[in-house]
C-alpha cells in the first residue's frame, strides 16, 4: 500500500482514537481504561462505590415514574459519554436503554445511569479480546427479552416484536441468519468460503422446533411468509440452528484482559 499512498509506518499500534491497543503472542486485546479513568475525573465520582453490576436485574426504568426531572444537559453529556466506551461491550444494553430518556431524564434514570459509572470504576481493565484460530468458523447467536418494558415491547438488537415467546424468537433468529447469509457472502468473496454450516445459537426451545419444521401449524399461521424466511434456509445446509442456555451467552464472552 506504501507504493500507491503516501503513508509512514509507525511501528505496532498502541492507540488509537482513545482506544488502548495491547498486542500480544496470538491475540490482541482492547480497552479504554484511560478514558474510563477520566470519564470518572469529569463526573467527580473517582471516589465513588464500586457495583458489581451495570444494571438492576428487576429494574424497569420509565419516563413517567412519578420522579423529579433532572437537568437534561448533564444527563446528555453523562450517556453520551459513555456511549464512547465502545469496546465495553457488557454495558451497552444499559446505555442503549437509558439512552431512551434524553429528553425527558428523571431522577431514576440518572442513579441508574451513574450505577454504570460505578460499575466502570470497578472494572477498569475490562475489554474486548480478539484470539487468533487455525480454524476460521462463523457463528451466530440471536435472542430476545420477550416484552421486558413497560410497553410490553420485546428488544432483540435494533427491532421491536409482540406476541408470544415463540414468535418473537423466531423473528430474532430470522434476523440472524439474514445477517449470516451475507456474511458467508462476504466471507466467499474474501477468498474465505465457510466449508461448513455457520453455527446459531438460539436459547428458545419452541423457536428451534418452529424452524425445523417446515409444516405451519395454527398456532403460528399468524407469523408472515417473511418471518419464515429462516424456515427455507434449513434445506439451504448453510445454517445449523443449535439451542444454547442463556447462561452460556456470558460464558462464550471474554471481557476481561
Amino acid at each position: 500500500m506504501m507504493q500507491v499512498f503516501e503513508m509512514s509506518d509507525l511501528g505496532e499500534m498502541s492507540y488509537f482514537l482513545g482506544i488502548e491497543i495491547k498486542q500480544r503472542q496470538n491475540e490482541v486485546f482492547i480497552c479504554q481504561e484511560k478514558y474510563a479513568k477520566e470519564l470518572l475525573k469529569k463526573f467527580n465520582m473517582e471516589n465513588c462505590k464500586i457495583m458489581d453490576s451495570p444494571m438492576c436485574q428487576k429494574e424497569k426504568l420509565c419516563k413517567d415514574d412519578g420522579s423529579e426531572k433532572v437537568e437534561e444537559s448533564h444527563y446528555r453529556s453523562l450517556i453520551g459519554c459513555l456511549m464512547y466506551l465502545t469496546t465495553r461491550l457488557d454495558i451497552l444494553y444499559v446505555v442503549s436503554v437509558l439512552s431512551r430518556f434524553m429528553n425527558c431524564a428523571n431522577g431514576a434514570n440518572l442513579k441508574a445511569a451513574k450505577r454504570v459509572i460505578r460499575y466502570v470504576k470497578g472494572t477498569l481493565n475490562f475489554g474486548v479480546k480478539f484470539c487468533s484460530s487455525q480454524s476460521f468458523e462463523l457463528q451466530g447467536y440471536s435472542n430476545c427479552d420477550w416484552a421486558g418494558s413497560f410497553d410490553m415491547k420485546s428488544t432483540f438488537g435494533f427491532c421491536f416484536t409482540f406476541e408470544s415467546t415463540a414468535e418473537a424468537e423466531v423473528i430474532a433468529a430470522t434476523s440472524a441468519v439474514n445477517h449470516t447469509l451475507w456474511l458467508r457472502k462476504i466471507l466467499s468473496d474474501l477468498h474465505l468460503e465457510q466449508k461448513m454450516s455457520t453455527d446459531v445459537m438460539v436459547d428458545n426451545q419452541a423457536a428451534i422446533s418452529i424452524s425445523n419444521n417446515p409444516v405451519f401449524h395454527g398456532k403460528t399461521r399468524h407469523c408472515s411468509s417473511s418471518k419464515m424466511f429462516k424456515r427455507m434456509v434449513k434445506f439451504d445446509s448453510s445454517i445449523a440452528r443449535l439451542e444454547i442456555s442463556s447462561q452460556t451467552y456470558l460464558q462464550k464472552s471474554d471481557l476481561r484482559s
